[in-house]
């Protein structure tokens, strides 16, 4: 399985009885419906949008998915037992005609990938997948991004800085010799390897997403993790720590992986280009409007830690995380415009650089990638409205 989002440094308890809760329970909204709202200037349901909007997330409820949630209104109805919230799609507070379904991802579907669950439910609309993944996966899961809501993966590496005054960099973790601990199967450390930047014997891939190896060590591993999470929770939130850790960005190492593409299965690119040609651009207003304004990023923020409770699955997130998560994304660039003043195209010339970086590898793994696959196959930009950027 390839890792994308197996982060699972604070689950605890993931019997299948705590996977299994039955139940719903509705916000505190208004009682009306989206039968009862009036559409506003985009109208999906005249585009021939599914009704229910389904998108597969990657992990559970998270700041990262924050321009998601705030596709969200009042009036949402939580599934306990599935792990989904369901509610009228919004356009920056108008309804679009359609609901929208988000899926949580990572316990809540036994840590299968979203591509994976795309194919597996075709009620499922969108789904969040890798660049890499889609390389891999074009002979069995084949998907077309439509929408990259992360212009660089917030995965990367860290360290203790005591432990390693002089480390800036990856790379310099390569030079220093030293041990980093990381999941099994994340392609970007065979890059690394690869590349030179780091050696096979520096590599560990006994981490099990806890802190414990990290912390008894003293801070002499360095580990993976995502900048959005992991260096605020080991200072804050792990007290046998309780003190900061520096890190870098996979893709500021040099491995620039779309992390989120929002993706559909290939045929719906033309089945459902009407659709895609509206969706797409509340998408990426939905994105704007969460980290340009704090009333939609305050109440998205509340919904999120409102799913974590009650979806219950383990997973532990606190405001202090949100927060931090939030404002890391922007000023680490893990949320920003392309090369260009548009939020959420991508870019051909990095699509391409991946691409290059991972068929090698791919091949020597014995991968089949699907026969004539060309970089531009695994995304578009059609869809894309170029006036819309932070």
């Amino acid at each position: 399985m390839r890792i994308t989002r197996t982060r699972a440094i604070v689950l605890t308890g993931l019997a299948a009885g705590s996977l299994a809760l039955a139940g719903c329970a509705s916000s505190p909204g208004p009682e009306e419906t989206g039968d009862d709202l009036a559409i506003g200037s985009v109208d999906l349901a005249a585009a021939d949008c599914p009704a229910d909007i389904k998108i597969q997330t990657d992990w559970n409820p998270e700041a990262e998915h924050g321009h998601l949630y705030a596709l969200l209104g009042d009036d949402y109805e939580i599934d306990t037992t599935n792990k989904t919230v369901t509610g009228p799609l919004m356009a920056s507070g108008e309804y679009t005609g359609v609901d929208v379904t988000i899926l949580a991802g990572g316990p809540a579907v036994g840590f299968n990938q979203p591509n994976q669950q795309l194919y597996a439910d075709d009620s499922i609309f969108m789904a969040y997948v890798g660049t890499d993944e889609a390389i891999a996966h074009s002979v069995d899961l084949p998907t077309v991004g439509v929408f990259q809501p992360l212009e660089k993966d917030p995965q990367m590496i860290m360290w203790d800085p005591e432990t390693y005054p002089d480390v800036e960099s990856i790379a310099d973790l390569g030079e220093a010799g030293a041990t980093i601990r990381v999941f099994p199967g994340g392609v970007y450390i065979d890059y690394f390897v690869g590349a030179g930047v780091l050696s096979a014997d520096q590599i560990d891939t006994t981490y099990d997403g806890t802190p414990a190896v990290f912390v008894s060590e003293g801070g002499k591993l360095a580990q993976q993790g995502f900048a959005s999470a992991e260096p605020y929770i080991y200072e804050n939130e792990v007290p046998e720590w309780g003190k900061p850790v520096k890190y870098q960005l996979i893709n500021d190492a040099g491995f620039p992986k779309y992390a989120a593409m929002m993706s559909v299965r290939p045929d719906d690119v033309d089945t459902y280009a009407d659709c895609l040609k509206l969706l797409v651009p509340v998408l990426q207003q939905a994105e704007v409007d969460y980290y340009t304004d704090d009333a939609v990023k305050d109440a998205t923020n509340a919904l999120i830690l409102e799913l974590v409770d009650q979806y219950d699955t383990g997973w532990v997130y606190s405001q202090g995380v949100a927060d931090y998560s939030y404002e890391t994304m922007l000023s680490d660039g893990i949320v920003a415009n392309g090369p260009d003043d548009t939020l959420g195209n991508f870019d051909d010339d990095r699509v391409a650089e991946l691409f290059d970086l991972v068929t090698p590898i791919y091949d020597a793994q014995g991968v089949q990638i699907a026969d004539g696959l060309a970089p531009t196959d695994l995304y578009t930009n059609e869809f894309v409205d170029p006036s819309i950027g932070l």
